[in-house]
């Protein structure tokens, strides 16, 4: 039975790509809400390489005004391409060169996750320097506490924060932590000309992976800008590379803390690498920062939602690997689900306990298999056997149910 609530008042804590999703959805709907990051500023940290929305869209495009909603083409890695791009994705045997696999294509966007955040950011006053101390239900709502000693009080409180959650940290106090997969990965980002990237875009003009037979090595290739997307104007494109392999030797397979060894190990991974992949990793120049990126998952486990105050969307509700590249995807429909259930609230059609309770039985009940999936894709790209058959679960397709009436 619906109660007759007010708009209730949403607390966001995360300004990522989710949490501002939240944000420009709720205001969409009139909905009122306040939006806070523990960092300094908006380019305090990198906000990852880029990101592919596929099925999602929908949910993307729902969340949005029309103007930006239109505008999603200007963060495109490259917008020319997009214009003609049928969602091809290759898997390449890396030791040959071969196309191995060519999955069923999908209608996508591949969007440049930094200038992507800003777009979705613009008219939003997010309050930075927020850091989540401490979370309490007081009478009507839920109190948020910081550790610089201020506190915020609203109606429902949604953990954004990615996936090492502060707000999942403190619901879940006993399990909050990522279960870390036995698998290392690492990347950076280059600069290359129009003869150097022109062979690995005839491959694929925007990306593709691949794994060499023997060693088991995996290879991952994507633009991320393009002359005609660069801030500077420069003549040039940027590119992500990355390489990844099990931890079979805890010493031995372990990444290097040095990052010049760090760039040795990409190298010498890469020496049996067919061209252009041997060659896209060999000339990453000298002194180039490798990231490492921690593997690990979180497959929605339960919490106390505090009768429907609090709540967790994206990554702090179900972080998973990005071997199928579905994370980014399925937090946008969290944030398209929870947006309606919100704007049912408001218009009188369920309390807010209800609504609370309907997003998360959903949420759960798509997400928790996903996050299982995105786990055994990221263990199938190092095993050649399950390429060669095609039964891996990261040549699978990606679709997702959509939400029962």
């Amino acid at each position: 039975m619906a109660e007759q609530e007010q708009k209730p008042h949403v607390l966001i804590f995360g300004a990522g790509v989710v949490g501002v999703t939240l944000a420009q959805a709720l205001k969409k709907n009139d909905i009122p809400f306040t939006i806070f990051e523990r960092d300094s500023g908006p380019d305090a940290r990198g906000q990852g390489w880029a990101i592919t929305i596929h099925w999602a869209l929908s949910s993307l495009e729902a969340c949005l005004s029309d103007q930006l909603r239109e505008r999603l083409v200007e963060v495109q890695v490259d917008p020319e391409v997009g214009k003609v791009d049928r969602g091809n994705f290759l898997f390449l045997n890396a030791e040959t060169g071969e196309i191995q696999h060519r999955m069923p294509p999908n209608k996508r966007l591949r969007l440049k996750r930094d200038n992507f955040r800003k777009l979705l950011m613009e008219d939003l006053a997010v309050q930075w320097n927020k850091k989540l101390a401490n979370i309490k239900r007081n009478e009507g709502g839920v109190m948020a506490y910081f550790e610089d000693g201020t506190s915020a009080s609203g109606e429902l409180l949604v953990g954004a924060e990615g996936s090492k959650s502060r707000t999942r940290q403190i619901l879940c106090p006993n399990n909050y932590q990522l279960t870390p997969l036995p698998v290392r990965l690492i990347g950076c980002s280059v600069h290359l000309t129009s003869s150097q990237v022109a062979p690995l875009r005839a491959l694929d003009p925007l990306l593709f992976q691949g794994l060499h037979p023997e060693t088991e090595d995996f290879f991952w290739f994507s633009i991320l800008d393009t002359p005609a997307t660069n801030a500077d104007g420069g003549d040039y494109y940027t590119v992500q590379l990355l390489v990844s392999w099990r931890l079979i030797d805890p010493v031995k397979d372990e990444v290097p803390s040095d990052n010049a060894e760090r760039l040795a190990n990409m190298k010498r991974r890469a020496s049996r690498f067919a061209e252009p992949l041997r060659s896209a990793i060999l000339d990453i120049p000298l002194g180039t920062e490798i990231v490492e990126v921690k593997l690990g998952d979180w497959p929605c486990f339960g919490w106390d939602n505090f009768g429907g105050r609090v709540t967790l969307v994206g990554d702090a509700a179900h972080a998973m690997t990005m071997y199928r590249g579905e994370a980014a995807n399925h937090g946008l429909m969290d944030v398209a689900n929870l947006a309606e259930a919100l704007k049912a609230v408001s218009d009188g059609k369920a309390s807010l306990g209800e609504a609370v309770d309907a997003y998360e039985t959903e949420m759960r009940k798509r997400t928790a298999p996903a996050v299982l999936l995105s786990r055994q894709a990221c263990l199938d790209a190092h095993d050649w056997n399950k390429i060669k058959s095609g039964n891996a679960a990261v040549l699978a397709k990606r679709v997702v149910a959509l939400k029962e009436d």
